[in-house]
């Protein structure tokens, strides 16, 4: 997308963050538009998820106005603002890819801990590809920075490690039962809250370069949105919607906390933190694998973040990749 759109969908966002009626002609003075031009932005706005309507006489409107994300506002709330920075961006595909092609062209400008969030993201991914719903100012989505200078093998257990830091940082906000689904999702009420997704760049041997991908329900309401399974979200619990950038500050605060030791001596510390949150301990559970089916029951995870399933044969391991597990 040219950079003169971006700016002028972020300035529309803006204006119709506070959920009150704008007409069409004064947003088009506002942006220097004619208001044709101006329905077209707010058009794609809709078609990315911003929910929007129009009233003869009165103008634009959404449904439920919204604090936007501010970068400033999250570092103030940061012990170490200075550690790395923190990156909003009005519209982007997708908060991993942009990390991703950062990595690929100005690495050296990355330090650990780097963030990206976008406030619209048009085309992200969940784990086996899937299609990950995020309506305009509801959802938290974002992307973080972390090398591992000893490789791929130091990076064992990284997604459950973040289910954890998002887990501290939910108890910030008076969330203590939220629970964790291995090896990717954050549970609520028994509904998916959140999910992560890491990738990472490099070549065996040498440093890896992490992109942890998150992305969260802030008000995505169940009646109103189908994410293709049964989600929660953080308005529904609380009774009131959470400030997205306290939300951000304590998540970035509790990787920030974590990651430099998972990094130093990997996840065996964590594992009992993890345990304690685990949605499935000792109860039967299901892992497809492709064509292949297994059923036992969850006894937890070991150092690496493979989950420890018994069956009639005994303990297996499995790890993560291709990998759904369910209830039974």
């Amino acid at each position: 997308m040219k950079q003169a759109s971006k700016l002028i969908r972020q300035h529309i966002l803006s204006l119709l963050a506070d959920g009150q009626f704008h007409s069409g002609e004064v947003i088009a003075q506002q942006v220097s538009l004619s208001r044709t031009a101006v329905a077209g932005h707010i058009s794609q706005l809709s078609e990315w998820g911003l929910d929007v309507f129009k009233v003869k006489g009165k103008g634009y409107r959404l449904n439920q106005g919204f604090s936007m994300l501010n970068a400033e506002q999250i570092k103030r709330h940061l012990r170490h603002p200075r550690l790395s920075t923190i990156h909003v961006e009005p519209v982007l595909a997708s908060t991993n890819v942009e990390m991703k092609k950062r990595i690929a062209t100005a690495r050296h400008d990355l330090a650990d801990g780097d963030v990206i969030l976008a406030e619209v993201q048009t085309d992200g991914k969940g784990r086996h590809g899937r299609k990950w719903t995020a309506p305009v100012g509801g959802s938290l989505t974002m992307s973080m920075y972390w090398s591992f200078p000893d490789g791929y093998q130091s990076m064992a257990g990284l997604s459950l490690l973040v289910g954890v830091a998002i887990c501290e940082g939910l108890r910030k906000f008076n969330i203590e039962d939220a629970q964790l689904k291995w090896p990717n999702d954050i549970y609520l009420n028994g509904r998916k809250l959140a999910g992560v997704l890491i990738e990472v760049e490099g070549q065996i041997g040498a440093t890896a370069h992490s992109v942890i991908g998150i992305g969260l329900n802030v008000n995505v309401p169940d009646s109103q949105y189908d994410v293709g399974q049964p989600h929660s979200d953080l308005t529904g619990y609380l009774g009131k919607t959470p400030d997205r950038n306290l939300l951000a500050a304590a998540i970035i605060e509790a990787l920030r906390e974590m990651l430099p030791e998972f990094t130093q001596r990997g996840f065996g510390k964590f594992v009992p933190y993890w345990e304690a949150l685990d949605l499935y301990a000792d109860k039967k559970i299901v892992l497809q694998m492709g064509d292949k089916r297994f059923s036992g029951i969850d006894r937890g995870v070991d150092q690496s973040g493979a989950l420890l399933v018994e069956t009639i044969d005994g303990i297996t391991r499995f790890h993560g990749g291709e990998v759904s597990l369910r209830g039974m």
